[in-house]
Parts: structure tokens; sequence; C-alpha cells
């Protein structure tokens, strides 16, 4: 990690940028592939798939033996911490479901707004060296809880055809309908244009890679729904003097080896602890079997020590990170503070990777300063909102002169028409 001690503000855009990746191309290569998705279908997927994954699929879909089978193979211990997590998510986006509520605007006009749950959504789940089985819990719970009918989850097979078994427990825990062994662009192509059994959604859901992450962004223009832009993982850690740095170290870490591509912040009040945390980092790093992407990601990353209080906010505001990380004495204090965060972890004790797992909140959140504007998967995400209005005789009588003023204002006379028809209705009534 590079140390910088108080820097001042006009360079703070510079110092914490974000690490950028080869993108040559990269829209050009995706959009190749999801129009032949697009055109060619089940044959076009099967062919990304012998390509990039290696492997020849007799079937796409997960059959019901195959997740019995593999259910089988995941050990009791994992299954109950699977299931301790879920009935944690479950407890906290369950508790964010809203009532509806009619409103009387004007004597006689009444409206109201409705959640209804999106009909068919899409949930991708990354595989390869980290299965993340855990977002598979982030995904379809909120979906399951919202009243998703169709819950379709795509994952990468490894060579032998086959998905990790804590994926498809999980998937059968919390509901998912359908699985599919599908990765990649050719994954978010299906889920979004339809391929043989892969049915087409309305919004496609997870995190991915730089191809996957390019794919959802190109389908959102015009054919699917995403759940928010997004990019490599990244935390940041604000430390007084209070703050223990070898959980510091192993929060950093435990971002780190995402990828090498992820990025970590500690921003302190002292050169001190920076010193010490990065001692232990060196000492952690000796125990991690993926120590060689912690230390790529750890030259994407910095450390920054700011005289006050005042300013670490203001920094941390700026950078909007996915993950924040609280270690100071007053910490609900400076969390008051915070405007621009995906998620925010308080105290000496509350490790990220508690909101990674199993605490209830959810792992999937607005990366790359997104969290200046996008709010983290929540309930709402599997839902739209539908507004209804009611008028009586007495609401017309009332709101219409508004209205047709309104209308004529605006050059709008068939507008004004609709209301004027009803009000002479009522007068010749």
């Amino acid at each position: 990690m590079k140390t910088y001690i108080a820097p001042a503000p006009a360079e703070w855009p510079k110092l914490l940028e974000r690490p950028l990746f080869n993108a040559n191309d990269l829209a050009g290569r995706v959009q190749a592939i999801l129009n032949d998705i697009k055109i060619e279908g089940e044959a076009a997927v099967r062919r990304y798939t012998e390509k990039f994954d290696g492997v020849v699929l007799d079937e796409l879909a997960v059959s019901d033996s195959e997740i019995e089978e593999a259910i089988a193979l995941v050990a009791p211990e994992l299954k109950a911490a699977i299931e301790t997590a879920a009935g944690n998510i479950l407890r906290f986006h369950a508790q964010q479901a809203t009532e509806t509520r009619k409103v009387e605007t004007t004597p006689g006009v009444t409206c109201w707004q409705k959640a209804v749950a999106i009909e068919k959504v899409g949930l991708y789940i990354p595989g390869g060296s980290a299965p993340l089985f855990s977002t598979v819990l982030m995904l379809a719970l909120p979906a399951k809880i919202a009243g998703c009918k169709e819950i379709v989850l795509c994952t990468p097979p490894g060579k032998d055809g086959k998905i990790n078994p804590a994926i498809l427990f999980a998937a059968k825990l919390v509901g998912v309908t359908k699985i599919f062994k599908l990765g990649g662009v050719q994954a978010i192509g299906a889920m979004a244009y339809g391929a043989g059994p892969v049915p087409k959604v309305y919004k496609i859901f997870g995190p991915g890679n730089q191809y996957v992450m390019a794919a959802k962004q190109l389908i959102s223009i015009s054919d699917v729904a995403i759940d928010m832009p997004a990019g490599p993982s990244e935390v940041a850690v604000m430390a007084d003097e209070s703050a223990n740095p070898a959980f510091i170290a192993s929060d950093l870490l435990s971002q780190a080896e995402h990828g090498p591509d992820s990025q970590v912040v500690l921003v302190a009040n002292s050169g001190n602890l920076i010193e010490a945390v990065q001692t232990e980092l060196d000492k952690q790093l000796e125990q991690l079997n993926r120590a060689d992407i912690a230390l790529k990601a750890l030259d994407n990353s910095v450390a920054i020590v700011l005289d006050s209080e005042a300013e670490m906010v203001e920094l941390i505001n700026e950078y909007a990170p996915e993950h924040l990380i609280i270690s100071m004495k007053k910490y609900l204090e400076v969390a008051g503070k915070i405007t621009n965060a995906g998620s925010v972890f308080l105290g000496n004790y509350t490790p990220e990777s508690a909101g990674d797992y199993a605490s209830g909140t959810n792992h999937t959140l607005p990366t790359n300063g997104w969290a200046r504007s996008f709010s983290g998967v929540n309930l709402d995400s599997f839902t739209k909102k539908i507004t209804f209005q009611e008028i009586t005789e007495q609401g017309i009588q009332k709101l219409g002169p508004v209205i047709e003023t309104m209308a004529a204002a605006e050059q709008l006379d068939a507008h004004k028409n609709a209301v004027s028809l009803r009000l002479k209705a009522l007068t010749n009534d």
C-alpha cells in the first residue's frame, strides 16, 4: 500500500482513483457474443460455453437428481452455517416490506401506491476459484420474499460439467425455481433474450468479472433491467487510536483477496497506526492461500493520514466506498456524517465479512463510486411500484377546474377536454 501524509483535498481524486483494467475493445467483443446469442439462441450459448468454460454439456438445466446428489456432498457444518445465515438474511429483508396506504389528496380524490413483484428475475452467481454460494442467499431470499414467481439462477460449470454443491444446496434451500450451468457473457445473454430452456427474464442481478459487468450494462440499454452498475470490490477503513491494527489488516485483506483489481483504502489519524497495520498485513499475508491475488490488489491500494475527523469524513464521502468500516472511538457519531457508502460496519468487532455472509444485510452493493447514487440490493430491488387513483363525482368537481387551467396553459386541449366533458355531464345531471 502506498502511504500519503496529509494530502491536500485537491489531490484526493488522483490518490483515490480506482484501478483500471485493459478495456480495449471489451464492449465490442461482449456485444458480438450477445448478438450471436440473440440470433442463434441455445446453439450460441452452447458454443461459447465450450469455448470459455471448456465443457460440452448434455443439458443446460440442473436436474433434481443432480441437486440431491450435490446436497449429500455438503458437510453438515456448512449446511447449518448456510441455514443460519439464510435465517438472518430473511429476517432483515422481510422487515423492509411496506404497507399500502391510501391518501385522500383532495376530498373525493384518493391515491395509493402498491409494490408488485417483478415476475421473472435472473440471478448470476460467479463460480470459478471462489464459488459464491453466499450470493445465492443474498439475491434469492429477497426475490422470494417479494413474491417473484420465477427465480432463474445461472452459474458456470466446472470442467466436469457440475456445479459447486454448496451453490446447489443454497439454491434449493431458498426456493430458486430453475438452475442452469451457464457462466460469463453467455449466461447474461441467455437470461436477457431467452435461449432454449433458459427463459427470458425481466431483471438480472449479481456480480461478476469485467465481461459479465460489460454484458449487464449492454443488455440494460434496451433489453432487460439490471440491479446496478458495478465494478471490482472495495473497502475503506476509517481508524483512530482506538482501532486494533490486526483487525484492520484482516479486513483489508478480506477484500483484497477478491481479485487483483480490488481496492482497499485506509484513512487514519496517525502514521504510527498505518505502520502497525502494514506490519500486520505482512504477517497475515503469509497465512493466506490467495496471497498472490491480495498482493496485487494492495498495489492498487492506499493509506492516507489526515489530521481531523472532518477531513476523514469528507474524503470518504468523496470516495463513496462499497464497504466502509469505522474503527473509531466515536463511531456512531462519525457514521451519522456518512452520506456515500454501500454498507457501513461499526466498531472494532464488526468485520466486513459479517455482511458478506451472515449478519443479515445484503452484500450486493454499488462499487466504483456508484454509492453516491445507488443503493445496495434490497427488497425494493425485486419489486416495481404501481400507483392507483380513484376520483369520485365530488372529487372531479373540486379538482377538475385546476386540471383544466393547467392543461389550457400547456395548450393540450384534449387533456382539458377529458375533464370538461365529465364536468359538463355532472352539470347536466
